[in-house]
């Protein structure tokens, strides 16, 4: 019975989390709750919220869990001269593989709304506490009532209702302004198009082209690595400088694959090193998309590409 909602729950700790590794072991960790308190179950609540109860208070008990975070939130932008190493200290916020979300069936479905499991949702939500994030993932996201959210979260009515008005500003204040006004949309065919132009432009090795598809103030970050682009000149000039082999640092060539993590647009890099006839997982480019243009990319290194059910790697005969 349990067994059926560990997608959902899985879902729910990311969001309180910021990381799937950690959403992981809290799902674990409800299970092993839940059957050590099975004879406690009255049958007052369903046993959807009576897990959902268990889980919040598994990850809002587990003090150990830092913030996550992006590069963006520890340093101003800045363009090195040479190659900075990765920091393995941070706690980096986690992408999401659809192929979760997408398990998850009505009457459910609004627990995965693209807007609540977005990297700048995620982001913003972290700035709450504990228990404030999860009120207002309860009452926002999950559309419980005050009385269902206090039962899950161990507060009163009045003190949920109090909480609530706390953390909705805190998230109006971090989230990007067109993502203040939630509304559930998918990924749309113009997004979708938007990436077929940037893999041609990446494959003509045209940086005017690239520049044509972004923001003037886009955003790339590429955590592990702790320094970021801001602005589309520097933004072009970082991505030109892997076009070709002899350009980049990995004197290899590319391919991508489209793909979606976290409901937003993304591509999988595929790196193929020298005298070598396979591409294998490199990154994620995850896109944010306003206006018809890229707002900001997140690109997250792949270190297991099991989660995501992708190929493990790609041969040189690979169409998109």
């Amino acid at each position: 019975m349990a067994e059926s909602y560990r997608h959902e729950l899985l879902v729910h700790c990311y969001r309180l989390l910021g990381s799937y590794d950690d959403a992981e072991e809290m799902v674990q960790e409800t299970f092993l709750r839940a059957w050590r308190a099975r004879e406690s179950f009255e049958g007052r609540s369903s046993v959807r919220a009576w897990l959902y109860r268990i889980a919040t208070n598994a990850c809002i008990d587990d003090v150990r869990r830092p913030q996550r975070v992006l590069p963006y939130q520890l340093e101003p932008a800045s363009f090195p001269a040479s190659a900075l190493p990765a920091r393995e200290d941070v706690p980096w916020l986690q992408p999401f593989p659809d192929v979760v979300l997408n398990r998850i069936e009505e009457p459910d479905a609004v627990a995965v709304r693209r807007e609540t499991i977005e990297l700048a949702f995620l982001v913003a939500i972290q700035h709450l506490p504990p228990r404030q994030r999860a009120v207002l993932i309860f009452r926002d996201v999950l559309g419980w009532s005050a009385r269902e959210t206090a039962e899950a979260v161990s507060l009163s009515v009045a003190a949920v209702n109090s909480t609530l008005q706390r953390a909705r500003p805190v998230l109006r204040e971090h989230l990007p302004p067109h993502r203040s006004e939630w509304s559930a949309r998918s990924s749309t065919a113009v997004e979708q198009e938007l990436l077929r132009k940037y893999m041609a432009a990446w494959d003509a090795a045209d940086p005017d082209a690239l520049a044509g598809l972004m923001h003037e103030d886009i955003r790339i970050t590429m955590p592990p690595y702790p320094f970021w682009f801001e602005g589309r000149h520097d933004a072009v000039r970082s991505l030109a400088a892997n076009f070709t082999p002899s350009g980049n640092a990995y004197r290899g060539t590319w391919r991508f694959l489209p793909t979606t993590l976290n409901h937003q647009p993304t591509l999988a890099a595929y790196l193929k090193p020298p005298d070598d006839t396979t591409y294998r997982p490199f990154a994620f480019d995850i896109f944010r998309i306003e206006d018809g243009l890229i707002a900001e990319i997140t690109a997250f290194e792949i270190t297991d590409i099991t989660p995501f059910n992708l190929p493990p790697h790609l041969d040189e005969n690979h169409e998109r």
